[in-house]
């Protein structure tokens, strides 16, 4: 299938204002691309691109000030299929993971595993190991966590979210990757495009979303599995854009200076294989 994915982001800047920006596709979907993702930026100033330590894409430049709009308008192809499901997946111990992996197990600055591994053991140190006990962590989670976009706050951790029992996508995300490490699993955040394709309209719309993975001892060795605390449900059409420790490591933007947001468009949608885009120069 095709998925037009697309953005247009603002914002007002006072004096020269250096951003920085997550948005473009991760490298292993890059492949997938019919059409260029490349940011375009009004006005146009110089652009660079560099990977970070964790492997996504990011875009620096230097807005000069006043009003900074970034965009970008492409067609990637996808599956069509759900997230993965393997049931019978293990939990590895933890002598047993790769360097790579281990840091996966460590708290980070919205997932504080010393503030919530009692908790995770009371509430699920009798569960299955391995898929079962990530699915029993995901359900929770959803069930504890009543989304609102009204009470969207950046600063609250995983922690906070157990507590206040609120958030939006990013919430249900650091709560359960939380969570996860506490038992051993280990867990990242992700951050991507998700339309709502295959489901009916949400009334919040979820262009932007977060999810997690989590890595398991599979029918093929060890690998990343997808997990969506938010839904609770296996989707079609995920485009990562990022991966990473916590929404620290993905910010779709970050400023060095006050950047107030003016504008903020996002569509991810399924196009007729016949479909064609026009890309502006």
């Amino acid at each position: 299938m095709k998925i037009r994915t697309g953005y247009t982001i603002g914002y007002d800047t006072f004096g020269p204002t250096a951003l920085t920006y997550q948005l473009n596709v991760h490298p292993s979907r890059a492949i997938d691309l019919l059409t260029s993702d490349a940011m375009r930026v009004d006005p146009p100033v110089p652009m660079r691109t560099y990977t970070d330590g964790f492997g996504n894409t990011c875009v620096r430049l230097l807005s000069p000030g006043g009003r900074i709009t970034v965009s970008a308008d492409f067609l990637i192809v996808d599956s069509g299929e759900l997230d993965a499901y393997e049931p019978t997946a293990q939990q590895f111990a933890v002598p047993d993971l790769s360097d790579d992996v281990l840091v996966f197990l460590l708290g980070s600055r919205y997932c504080e595993t010393d503030k919530l591994s009692g908790i995770a053991w009371s509430l699920f140190g009798n569960t299955q190991e391995g898929w079962a006990r990530v699915q029993a962590i995901v359900t929770w989670v959803h069930q504890r966590i009543r989304f609102d976009y009204q009470l969207a706050d950046a600063t609250r951790s995983a922690f906070d979210g157990y507590n206040q029992q609120v958030g939006v996508c990013r919430d249900y995300a650091h709560l359960a990757v939380a969570l996860c490490r506490c038992m051993n699993i280990p867990a990242r955040y992700c951050t991507g495009y998700l339309g709502d394709i295959g489901v009916p309209v949400d009334i919040n719309p979820m262009d932007f979303s977060a999810w997690f993975e989590v890595y398991l001892n599979g029918p093929n060795g060890g690998r990343w599995y997808t997990f969506d605390a938010r839904h609770d449900a296996r989707r079609i059409g995920r485009i990562v854009i990022a991966r990473g420790r916590d929404a620290t490591d993905v910010a779709i933007s970050t400023s060095f200076g006050t950047a107030l947001l003016a504008q903020f468009d996002v569509h991810t949608d399924a196009v007729p294989d016949d479909f064609v885009l026009m890309q502006a120069a």
